[in-house]
């Protein structure tokens, strides 16, 4: 009996557990298929959606930026396609090493691990990044064959940025580079359609024209939807959308004159704009020295950073766009035209000039080269009196050239379609009291602050651009346009050409007897004064005005004589001009900086520009080089058909050449 009563209590327990374990079971196979239904019903939709996405890439294309032209077709800035060594620093565990590595196998110069580690230190982590650019095919044949040994390297296929010309009008088309964390923290405020457009760019506008246009000229980015493998390998392309191509910039300036212009300046500094004041199209931008903007397109190496960064001569300074200077003389026409306008002196005024003004017990003097005698505005102007024009700024003051000269377009931006303008100084009481808001005792506009502004000295500063604008104006005979280098937008797929007309402004209401007496003094200056010598012989009549700018202010009792063995201190030479006179189609403003008289260094060049735009010829290589070399002035020689001299890297290069108020 208690045999039997042990078996059935064994047996008893032996049930309970096998139900236990049954329950188990059951239980765990309810949590299989509860997971299995959440997986494969409820989020079926999710789940398939990764598992394609893991089995299908979307690669971004970018597109061909678009070309920038000249206004006659010359190809400024074009694209070509080379191989490029990568390196994505995340996905390599020895980076010296890995670079060490590769120098075995494919040329890698010291300059390029300097540009590498440049780049390294600006962009994410994630970023694949150049160490070599522009491989050959034996490169390319080398690295493939031992591409096994270099896991986060790779070849790819770029499209890269090309500048053909070189220097040549470097600061007004500008460069691109690869995009830097400022740049890529900035494009997360843009639109999200903006930013998708730009997966998968690397560069970006970073100066002139390519900077300001750079959405006309990015293009649409396309895409390829590609089937992998496990392992990543492309198997088929399952849909793909082309990119569209960025928009073509054909310019108003006109790359023969510009290349021109350049020459003619040689290894000196300075800047010249010339404008079309019947439109404000800019024919002409020029700075010097310049720069080779291929430099900063694989991203420039330090040395020739520091090389560009700290030539004293800033060859990376827009002198156009950003150099401001004392106008000097080329102010006294603006004088003369603000007087008129204000009614504050008759052209037939006269005023006897005897050297010397004095104010204040303060003598303003004028140079050795002026004659005494009585002066009417225009003789004024042709003989480039200081004493007539220090009168006229005492009668008038400050705040009322301000207000008269102002509209012109001098002490503030030009609104032209770069970006980086500066405003520039057209001194009033009011501009100078927020100048020295933080020093109350040099707010107070002194009157004999002002007789200085009327010959273009002083607190004076504008740049050429300005001034350019400001006789554009005079030579329209009052209508105004904001300046513009892009003349059309074309676009290339659908073959539409936008046109892009210049900003008419509200015409200044000058009177037209009161312009004719500007200009007809400005042609006196070509042709009995200051400039007669540089344009004898022109077959056309121009109206201009030669200037000589202070670059230093002298110290009491300190000669000019004595600062002059200082080449960076002698005075800048000007000249504004308009031609022809009659019917202007070119205004012009041009300073070379620290060469003296306005007559020897920038009136010739503007001569040859009058010459290259009216007549169509071009100067010989033997004027060129006496303009190069700052000499007095000789008639033409033998020009050259414009037609006939061609734009190349070649000649557009510069070749290398062996205080008073005029």
């Amino acid at each position: 009996m208690v045999v039997i009563k042990n078996l059935r209590q064994e047996l008893s327990r032996f049930r309970s557990r096998v139900l236990a374990a049954v329950a188990f079971v059951l239980f765990c196979f309810g949590l299989l298929v509860t997971r299995l239904v959440w997986l494969q019903v409820v989020q079926y939709d999710s789940f398939a959606e990764r598992a394609e996405s893991n089995r299908i890439a979307v690669v971004p294309i970018v597109p061909n930026r678009g070309l920038i032209k000249d206004r006659n077709g010359v190809v400024l800035a074009s694209n070509y396609s080379a191989y490029t060594l990568e390196i994505n620093p995340e996905k390599v565990t020895d980076l010296d090493a890995t670079i060490e590595a590769l120098g075995q196998v494919i040329d890698i110069q010291a300059r390029d691990k300097r540009r590498f580690k440049r780049l390294a230190e600006e962009s994410r982590h994630t970023d694949s990044l150049p160490i070599r650019t522009k491989l050959t095919d034996e490169e390319v044949a080398r690295f493939t064959a031992q591409r096994y040994r270099f896991p986060g390297v790779e070849i790819k296929a770029r499209l890269f940025r090309s500048y053909p010309l070189g220097e040549v009008g470097a600061h007004l088309i500008g460069y691109i580079g690869r995009i830097n964390q400022a740049e890529k923290k900035a494009m997360d405020d843009w639109e999200e359609e903006d930013l998708a457009n730009y997966r998968g760019t690397e560069y970006i506008g970073k100066l002139g024209l390519e900077q300001a246009y750079e959405k006309e000229l990015h293009g649409t980015t396309g895409f390829e939807q590609v089937e992998t493998s496990a392992g990543g390998r492309a198997v088929r392309r399952l849909d793909h959308r082309p990119p569209t191509p960025g928009n073509t910039l054909n310019l108003s300036i006109d790359i023969k004159l510009q290349a021109l212009v350049e020459r003619l300046f040689g290894e000196r500094r300075g800047a010249l704009v010339a404008i079309d004041p019947r439109n404000g199209e800019v024919l002409a931008f020029v700075s010097k020295p310049t720069f080779d903007p291929n430099l900063f397109v694989d991203g420039i190496d330090a040395d020739s950073w520091r090389e560009l960064n700290e030539d004293l001569d800033k060859p990376l300074l827009n002198r156009a766009l950003r150099g401001t200077y004392p106008p000097g003389s080329t102010f006294k026409p603006l004088m003369a035209m603000a007087a008129l306008n204000s009614g504050k002196r008759a052209p037939g005024t006269v005023i006897m000039d005897t050297l010397n003004y004095s104010f204040g017990g303060r003598n303003f003097s004028s140079p050795e080269t002026d004659r005494a005698g009585p002066k009417d505005m225009r003789l004024a102007i042709v003989t480039s009196s200081n004493v007539y024009f220090y009168s006229l700024a005492n009668e008038m003051g400050v705040d009322l050239i301000h207000d008269q000269l102002e509209p012109f377009g001098l002490g503030r931006r030009t609104d032209i379609d770069v970006q980086g303008e500066v405003t520039g100084v057209l001194p009033s009481q009011e501009w100078k009291r927020n100048y020295f808001r933080k020093s109350p005792a040099n707010q107070k506009w002194f009157p004999g602050e002002t007789i200085s502004l009327g010959i273009g000295q002083g607190y004076n500063s504008f740049t050429m651009l300005q001034m350019a604008t400001a006789y554009s104006t005079i030579a329209s005979g009052g209508q105004r346009f904001k300046p513009r280098l892009v003349r059309e937008i074309e676009d290339v797929v659908k073959h539409q050409q936008r046109r892009i007309a210049s900003d008419a402004l509200t015409p200044l209401p000058l009177r037209p007897q009161d312009v004719d007496v500007i200009r007809n003094a400005m042609t006196g200056v070509t042709q009995e004064g200051t400039g007669r010598q540089v344009f004898a012989g022109a077959p056309y009549l121009s109206g201009g005005k030669t200037g000589t700018a202070q670059a230093v202010g002298l110290r009491a009792g300190e000669r000019y004589r004595d600062i002059k063995a200082d080449e960076r201190k002698r005075d800048h030479s000007l000249y504004v001009g308009f031609a022809p006179s009659d019917q202007p189609t070119v205004a012009l403003a041009v300073i070379v900086e620290n060469a003296g008289w306005g007559n020897a260094s920038a009136a010739p060049i503007a001569r040859r520009v009058f010459d290259y735009l009216l007549t169509g010829t071009y100067p010989s290589e033997e004027d060129i080089a006496k303009t190069q070399l700052g000499q007095t002035f000789a008639p033409i020689g033998t020009p050259r058909k414009a037609a006939d001299v061609p734009v190349a890297p070649g000649e557009a290069a510069s070749a290398a050449a062996s205080g008073a108020s005029r």
